[in-house]
């Protein structure tokens, strides 16, 4: 136990004149001086008591700067943030610096926080919803899953820092710093896979190992009781947070180069990537290099202890726009998550064919759409009803295939026309009763309603769908399952 005069002795000058100044505070200085020698005399009390008495002291007298100071002493002596909150600080609550302490230590409620929660839980479900479509690229999902996730957990603890809870919950202390050195590998091997159809080695383990070599170090940490994190917190004592950060920055840099470099590799040959696919991908690689260069002044800013500001700010923006443009594009081009198409060779067509197949409608002659591009959007037609079955959505236009094809109307529906002789509405209900074919003859749908395949092609009445069933095969739907299934 120290006593009073212990404690003072190893505080610096300043602070012990403070200590005993209390004898010229106010006219009643001898009493005063009295008190404060039966606090420092109490050879019982620590240093934690002396520091709580010398607050309220100067609180009840109205002295709000000097308060600060040894309720701050007091917080880092006693880890007790909710002293702030005490009921003697009344006298000086509307001062700026006891604001301040109260902005530092107690739980608030910051919109900041709110924007970094809601990016979040979007980034969660968004990393879940990847992985669950249907004729997807599982590999390239996962990897771009891993991503979204991790950025989300980033902006979740972004969400508790703002809010001040890191004091409420020290165990977050470094647990998503966890895997700090996995975003380069995730983004860069999902750059493979798409543009290349890359498929993993053994070899590929190597890049997992500076995660496992920072969570063997900082295990020991992850191991101390939440009362000696909490003290880490409030002392901000970050066991290797330089080597961390830079360690970070030095692999997000080498990443990225590696990432550019893929992004401008040309693709394999048998490979189909799209325009709105390779658009993809470069608004990836631009939102990476903005997130490299808002680290690096994150990290220097988190290195020298400043944990606000607009500098500090702009990692959290840049990381919540990247997790919202990915969510966005999940949902409004779900194509973009799909599978690579392989190209056959018997599938290509000279060149000189398509020319004449293209020019071969007089209609658009006029037309500002170009051979070349006539032809991808053809090829990324087929492939969203080929393979993303477009057409099994109720409520497909012109309009929304238009957007999954990233050109306009009139550029569609001259697609549709030149290049499939048909109007959209006939394209549409030729791959639905292709589809419904298909499933009559399957056994597993014997049994199901007429009006269960009419819903799962497209259809929303078994009218509509009998109708169009019946113009295209001359039989009804249940006259065709009856002859094709025995």
């Amino acid at each position: 136990m120290y006593s009073a005069f212990d404690v003072l002795s190893i505080e610096n000058k300043g602070m012990l004149s403070y200590c005993f100044s209390f004898s010229n505070d106010n006219s009643n200085g001898g009493a005063n001086k009295r008190k404060d020698q039966m606090v420092l005399g109490n050879k019982e009390k620590d240093s934690t008591c002396i520091f709580k008495e010398f607050a309220f002291q100067y609180a009840k007298r109205n002295q709000p700067e000097k308060a600060c100071v040894f309720i701050e002493k007091y917080i880092g002596s006693s880890l007790d943030v909710t002293f702030v909150a005490n009921s003697n600080f009344d006298s000086i609550k509307e001062s700026e610096s006891y604001k301040g302490l109260v902005d530092k230590y107690l739980k608030q409620f910051d919109w900041r926080a709110v924007l970094c929660f809601c990016v979040a839980f979007i980034g969660f479900f968004v990393a879940v919803v990847l992985n669950l479509r249907r004729r997807s690229d599982t590999i390239a999902n996962i990897l771009m899953g891993a991503f979204v996730l991790l950025n989300s957990c980033f902006m979740t603890h972004m969400g508790l820092y703002f809010m001040n809870y890191e004091y409420y919950l020290p165990h977050t202390l470094y647990l998503f710093s966890t895997f700090a050195f996995l975003y380069g590998p995730l983004i860069f091997f999902y750059f493979k896979r798409v543009t290349q159809k890359y498929k993993f080695k053994y070899i590929d383990i190597l890049h997992l190992l500076p995660t496992i070599f920072l969570i063997a170090l900082l295990f020991p940490v992850y191991l101390l009781p939440g009362e000696e994190k909490l003290r880490m917190v409030i002392h901000y004592e970050r066991p290797y947070l330089t080597l961390i950060s830079v360690s970070k920055l030095i692999s997000l840099l080498i990443y990225g180069v590696l990432v550019v470099k893929t992004y401008i590799q040309p693709p394999r040959n048998d490979l189909y990537i799209s325009e709105a696919t390779h658009k993809w991908q470069r608004n990836i690689v631009v939102f990476c290099s903005v997130y490299i260069l808002s680290y690096a002044i994150y990290g220097v800013l988190n290195m020298s202890h400043i944990g606000s500001g607009v500098l500090f700010n702009i990692q959290v923006i840049s990381i919540a726009l990247m997790v919202l443009y990915v969510s966005y594009s999940a949902f409004v081009q779900p194509s973009l998550f799909g599978r690579l198409r392989i190209v056959k060779s018997q599938d290509i067509v000279s060149e000189e064919e398509e020319e004449k197949d293209v020019s071969r409608n007089g209609k658009y002659e006029k037309s500002g759409l170009t051979t070349g591009l006539s032809l991808e959007l053809k090829k990324h037609l087929i492939q969203l009803l080929i393979e993303e079955k477009v057409f099994k959505q109720n409520d497909i236009t012109l309009q929304k295939l238009s957007e999954l094809l990233g050109t306009t109307r009139h550029n569609t529906s001259q697609i549709i026309n030149e290049h499939f002789g048909l109007n959209f509405f006939e394209l549409i209900n030729k791959y639905r009763i292709d589809e419904a074919k298909k499933l009559l003859q399957e056994k597993k749908y014997k049994n199901f309603n007429i009006i269960d395949i009419a819903y799962e092609v497209g259809y929303n009445n078994k009218v509509t769908f009998n109708k169009s069933f019946k113009k295209y095969n001359q039989i009804t739907p249940s006259e065709y399952q009856k002859r094709y299934v025995a």
